[in-house]
């Protein structure tokens, strides 16, 4: 049974009970263009797995046992690359794209084809949240790691580019066609050639985030003040400098020191700045001489456990290794021990980095982060852990007038300005939200989202003008901001979705 005939069965009741016609978001003409381009994609899926070499790399692109084995085939592949620029364009994400999705994921999995008969129920599909949590859960279990755990990788791109296959320019015209249909977005012919050198869908080539030219002490620390908001935060970094630069002193003259840990444990909601702060303590430490590069590398569960028995060690390693004379930081690092379902290799990826820890002691900071609670949970459940980290930074949830501060930070970024009537409208989404949010309430991620809403609306709003100015361009009014009692059900259910 395919993944969209098993969601009808899901949700038969529901769409019993939905009398009422729902918003067409596809028609039967684009079932069919769906059709037609996966019946290509099928095919050269076919002739791909024709050629035991190209699986042979693809495989080897995985792991060597799997390559061995040639476990996964074409189509496995095809699915992750999809599955990784479907990542990295979510912020687009709407009813269509996640029919694309599921459209290509039962042809892949299954070489089935939806019914362009069942349109009305089709298109009722798409909005239903069982269908939804089904197609992220999909999402999350298909993307293949990389031996190198490299982010966002495209097998198909690599291995082909690499064997100078004559099937990669079809491969590159599957991807092209997939983008167009799921977020009508067409890579012009200088991202393709982007895609093709790069081998990545990824803006960004790695987890890395290396010191700016030019940098200095007092250019970190102008940034941290620029922050909105984190006052506790900032004082606690502005006291563990004030000891690392005393104990620097200390040994100039060449008195006793006590061991500092540079490990340290953020504490708190999601979008309040955590990944930031980290950023500016690896640049801290090397502005000190405490650390020699003073990069951040940033990953979490998923990039340091593997699937197979041994392969975690390895990821750990890899990770620790490109971390090495910088700072760690591991988000939500308390998954690495919840245990949720068979065998799970996260006390061998604890185990690992502990030893790593203590063999590199003076070279590398690592800073795990996550919610308070399991957060401790985490730290509690391992001795080793306990011993290292002893530094706890604690970060609250913006207040309404800082989430506002956000917002009009991401507007002077973009170039954008708010009238009056936005700016109280604003205030009173703000008000709203704060009075209504829970601990997994998204802060900074929430006002982004918004941000990028209100864009779009303005986008809507001024195209039908005969004359736009550069004032209009600009400004955000009343009018493209949602309603407070919207964006407030938006960001629940956005949380119950995850």
């Amino acid at each position: 049974m395919s993944f969209l005939e098993d969601s009808f069965l899901l949700i038969k009741e529901y769409l019993e009970a939905e009398i009422s016609p729902k918003k067409a978001f596809f028609d039967e003409k684009f079932v069919q263009l769906l059709m037609e381009e996966n019946t290509l994609l099928l095919s050269l899926c076919d002739q791909l797995n024709a050629d035991e070499k190209t699986l042979r790399n693809l495989n080897a692109l995985v792991n060597a046992r799997s390559a061995a084995k040639n476990q996964y085939k074409a189509e496995d592949f095809f699915l992750s690359d999809l599955l990784s620029l479907y990542s990295q364009e979510l912020p687009r994400e709407d009813e269509k794209s996640r029919f694309v999705l599921a459209y290509y994921f039962d042809v892949l999995r299954n070489r089935q084809f939806a019914d362009a008969n069942a349109l009305q129920t089709l298109n009722r599909l798409v909005t239903n949240p069982d269908f939804i949590n089904n197609l992220e859960a999909i999402r999350k279990r298909n993307i293949l790691i990389t031996s190198d755990n490299k982010a966002n990788q495209s097998f198909l791109v690599t291995t082909l580019s690499q064997t100078k296959s004559d099937k990669l320019q079809q491969v590159l015209n599957a991807i092209n066609s997939f983008a167009k249909l799921a977020f009508n977005l067409s890579f012009e012919k200088e991202a393709m050639d982007q895609m093709l050198a790069s081998t990545t869908f990824s803006k960004e080539n790695s987890a890395i985030n290396t010191v700016p030219d030019n940098d200095s002490l007092e250019k970190v620390l102008k940034e941290l003040h620029q922050l909105v908001g984190l006052e506790k935060v900032k004082n606690d970094v502005k006291e563990l400098i004030n000891l690392l630069e005393v104990q620097k002193k200390r040994d100039k003259e060449g008195l006793k020191n006590i061991d500092i840990t540079l490990h340290t444990v953020f504490l708190g909601p999601p979008g309040t700045g955590k990944t930031s702060v980290a950023r500016l303590l690896s640049r801290i430490y090397k502005h000190l001489g405490f650390l020699s590069q003073g990069q951040l590398y940033e990953t979490d569960r998923e990039g340091m456990i593997a699937g197979f028995v041994g392969q975690t060690a390895t990821k750990v390693d890899k990770v620790v290794q490109e971390s090495l004379g910088g700072v760690l930081f591991i988000d939500e690092a308390y998954a690495l021990t919840q245990h949720i379902m068979g065998n799970d290799y996260g006390s061998e990826a604890v185990n690992t980095l502990l030893k790593r820890m203590e063999d590199h002691r003076e070279d590398l900071s690592v800073v795990v982060a996550g919610y308070t609670e399991p957060m401790k949970a985490f730290i509690e459940s391992n001795p080793g852990l306990r011993s290292r980290f002893n530094r706890y930074f604690y970060f609250d949830h913006f207040t309404a007038e800082q989430l506002f501060q956000i917002f009009e930070g991401f507007c002077k970024q973009a170039d954008f300005i708010l009238d009056t009537n936005a700016q109280e409208k604003l205030t009173d989404t703000f008000d709203l939200l704060v009075d209504k949010k829970d601990d997994s309430f998204g802060n900074a991620r929430v006002v982004r989202n918004l941000f990028e809403k209100c864009v779009q609306n303005q986008a809507n709003r001024i195209i039908k003008l005969s004359k736009i100015s550069k004032k209009t361009l600009k400004t955000i009014t009343e009018e493209d901001i949602p309603e407070p009692k919207d964006t407030q059900e938006q960001v629940t259910f956005s949380v119950d979705k995850e």
